[in-house]
C-alpha cells in the first residue's frame, strides 16, 4: 500500500491510497480457496470445484466484498499510523469507471481519502474560573403558599341555587363553548362541560371578566384577543369570540388546611405535607441553579477557548438546528417576513450558534477525556430505562432500538457525560452562593441577556 499527502490545510487532509492489484488478487485467491470447502455445485464433489469456475460464478461479488473490506481496512490504517483524530469518518472518492476496472483485477485499487482532523488546544487549569451559584432561601410562608394553592385545587364547590343568582369572582362556572377565529372555529377551542372559577387566570385575560354576571342557562358571546406570546403559534395575537352556554354556576366551600385536609390527599398529616411540597420546591429551584451554573461555565469557557473548527461538523450541526426552525415555522404556519426577520440574518445568527456548540463540544470531550471521565454502564442503563417508561406497552421495542442502534445509545451517553465533566469543573472553580428571589431564579436566559443589556 502507497499513500501520498496530497493536501494538507489548517485542520483538512487529503490523501491517495494506491493498493496493487495483486494484492487484491491474492486475496481473491485465498477468498475462492475458502469458498471451494464450502460451496455445493451440481456436478462436481465438494472441494473439487475448480477455481476457475468459482471465479466465473463468483469472482465479481467476492472481489467488491474484498474491495469494501480493504477500503475500510486501509482507511483505519492510515489514519492510525500517522496519529490522526478525524473529526468525521473520511470520505471515500473512487470513481465508478474506476471502480469497474478494480472490480475485473484490471487495475490498482487507488482512491482519495479526505477528512479533517480534530483540532489541539491546551487545556489549561480551572481553578480561576468564578461562578457565582443563585439560590433561593424556601421560606415557611412559601411552602404555605405552595400548600394554599393544592388545597385551592381541591376545593369543594357546591351548586348556587335559583335562576336568578349571578355568577361571582370565586364562583366555578360549568359551560360549553365553541371558539371561533373570523367566524370559523378553530382547533382545541371548544369543549362540552368546561370548568372555570372566576377570577383563577386559567383562560385566556379578559375571557373570565366578561362572565361575572351570568346565570345558568345565559347564552352569551365572549370577545378576547390571545396574547402575542401564546403557546399555540396560530393563535398568537388573534382576537376571538367564543359562544358560551352557562350550565350550572357553584358556590366555593370554605378553604381549611389542617391534619384532615392533608389526610384526604393521602398523607398523615398537615406537616407531612408540608414536607412534601418543600422537597418539591428544593427540587424545582435546584434544577433551575444547576440550569444557571451550568449556563455560566459555558460562557466562560467559550470565552477562554478559541480555535479552528473543523468545517463539516459545524455544518452539520447548523443542518440540524436549522431544520428544526424550519419546522417549527411549518409548524406554526409562519415565515420570516412574518416574524419581521431577515433569513440571512437568522442563518447567521444560528451559525454562530452552531460553532459555539461545537467548540464547547470539542472542549468538554478533550477535558473529559484527558481526566479518564467516562460513563459507566449502570448509568446508561438508567438513562435507557427512564426511556422505556416514556413507552408503556411498547418496553420490548424500545429495548430492541438502542440496542441495534449505536447512534441512539450515544445518544444516550452524551448528557451524561457533558454533564459529569461539568460537575468536574465546578469542583475545581470559585463557586459562591448568592441568594436571589424566586423571580430572578427562573428567569429565561432571554429574559436574563435584556435585563443585562437594559
Amino acid at each position: 500500500m502507497q499513500v501520498t499527502e496530497t493536501l494538507s490545510d489548517g485542520l483538512k487532509r487529503e490523501l491517495k491510497v494506491v493498493i496493487p492489484a495483486d494484492d487484491i488478487a491474492g486475496r481473491l485467491d485465498t477468498y475462492l480457496e475458502d469458498l471451494k470447502s464450502k460451496v455445493r455445485i451440481k456436478g462436481f464433489r465438494p472441494g473439487k470445484v475448480p477455481t476457475a469456475h468459482l471465479k466465473r460464478l463468483y469472482g465479481r461479488q467476492a472481489m467488491a466484498e474484498i474491495v469494501s473490506t480493504m477500503l475500510n481496512e486501509t482507511t483505519t490504517k492510515v489514519v492510525d499510523e500517522r496519529k490522526e483524530r478525524p473529526a468525521l469518518q473520511p470520505e471515500i472518492n473512487l470513481s465508478d469507471e474506476d471502480a469497474e476496472k478494480v472490480l475485473a483485477g484490471e487495475i490498482d485499487l487507488s482512491y482519495t481519502m479526505s477528512y479533517e482532523v480534530l483540532p489541539s488546544f491546551e487545556i489549561g487549569a480551572f481553578d480561576d474560573i468564578e461562578i457565582e451559584r443563585p439560590i433561593v432561601e424556601i421560606s415557611d410562608e412559601g411552602v404555605m403558599e405552595q400548600v394554599e394553592q393544592i388545597a385551592e385545587s381541591n376545593r369543594s364547590f357546591s351548586p348556587k341555587e335559583g335562576k336568578t343568582v349571578k355568577a361571582e369572582n370565586g364562583d366555578r362556572v360549568t359551560m360549553s363553548y365553541v371558539g371561533k377565529i373570523d367566524g370559523e372555529p378553530f382547533d382545541g377551542g371548544a369543549d362540552e362541560n368546561g370548568q372555570l372559577v372566576l377570577g383563577s387566570g386559567r383562560f385566556i385575560p379578559g375571557f373570565e371578566e366578561q362572565l361575572v354576571g351570568v346565570k345558568k342557562g345565559d347564552e352569551t358571546v365572549v370577545t378576547v384577543k390571545f396574547p402575542d406570546d401564546y403557546q399555540a403559534d396560530f393563535l398568537a395575537g388573534k382576537e376571538a369570540t367564543f359562544d358560551v352556554t352557562v350550565k350550572d354556576i357553584e358556590a366555593p366551600g370554605e378553604l381549611v388546611v389542617d391534619d384532615e385536609f392533608a389526610k384526604g390527599l393521602g398523607l398523615e398529616s398537615l406537616d407531612k405535607l408540608k414536607e412534601i411540597v418543600r422537597g418539591q420546591i428544593e427540587s424545582q429551584f435546584g434544577q433551575a441553579t444547576r440550569t444557571k451554573v451550568k449556563r455560566q461555565l459555558l460562557d466562560k469557557l467559550d470565552e477562554r477557548y478559541d480555535f479552528p473548527l473543523p468545517e463539516k461538523l459545524v455544518e452539520n450541526e447548523f443542518d440540524n438546528i436549522w431544520r428544526q426552525v424550519q419546522a417549527d415555522m411549518e409548524r406554526a404556519g409562519k415565515s420570516f417576513e412574518d416574524e419581521g426577520a431577515d433569513e440571512e440574518a437568522t442563518r447567521a445568527d444560528y451559525m454562530k450558534i452552531a460553532q459555539r456548540r461545537v467548540r464547547l463540544g470539542l472542549v468538554l470531550s478533550e477535558i473529559g477525556e484527558s481526566n479518564e471521565i467516562q460513563v459507566s454502564d449502570e448509568e446508561l442503563q438508567r438513562a435507557m430505562y427512564e426511556q422505556v417508561r416514556q413507552y408503556p406497552g411498547q418496553e420490548q421495542q424500545v429495548f430492541e432500538y438502542f440496542q441495534k442502534n449505536p447512534a441512539a445509545l450515544a445518544g444516550l451517553r452524551a448528557p451524561i457525560y457533558e454533564d459529569k465533566v461539568v460537575d468536574y469543573l465546578l469542583e475545581l472553580a470559585k463557586v459562591t452562593d448568592k441568594v436571589v428571589t424566586k423571580e430572578d431564579l427562573l428567569k429565561s436566559d432571554e429574559e436574563e441577556d435584556e435585563a443585562a443589556e437594559a
